[in-house]
């Protein structure tokens, strides 16, 4: 059962165990499985963090948003920071991407739809720096 779920997606220890103890598997027994796998490197927290980070960057999500799923899938809070920096440029041009797909290429003119535009950004996950450098690029400190 737990190979199945490995062969489709990458998954945390935490979250494998937790969907083991779901099906009925007893917690002890579900660590045991856990720890077997990852043993035999077929089950490791870091590859589903590059694998988590890589899909949902290309969906357009955050980093607080990303970084947020990450620790409600029980990933440890100094991985989350080694593979998420939200000073990282490639964010920026995400948000781009995203506010482009959405809203078109004019940038808001009155404030109102700026409000509605960086609410939307903000829901996606990115910080309010990096929403305020795109919609307000005059602004910029």
């Amino acid at each position: 059962m737990a190979l199945d779920m490995l062969a489709r997606r990458e998954h945390s220890r935490s979250e494998l165990q937790h969907k083991l103890a779901k099906k009925g598997c007893a917690a002890e027994l579900a660590a045991s499985v856990a720890q077997e796998l990852e043993a035999q490197q077929l089950l490791s927290d870091e590859r589903f963090v590059e694998s988590l980070v890589q899909v949902r960057r290309e969906r357009g999500y955050g980093p607080v948003r990303i970084s947020r799923e990450m620790q409600d899938k029980g990933i440890d809070a100094q991985l989350i920071e080694h593979y998420i920096d939200a000073a990282d440029p490639q964010w920026l041009e995400v948000l781009k991407r995203v506010r482009r797909k959405k809203f078109g290429d004019r940038l808001p003119r009155s404030y109102p739809e700026r409000a509605r535009q960086a609410r939307f950004l903000q829901y996606r996950g990115f910080t309010y720096d990096q929403i305020k450098s795109v919609l307000n690029p005059s602004d910029v400190d």
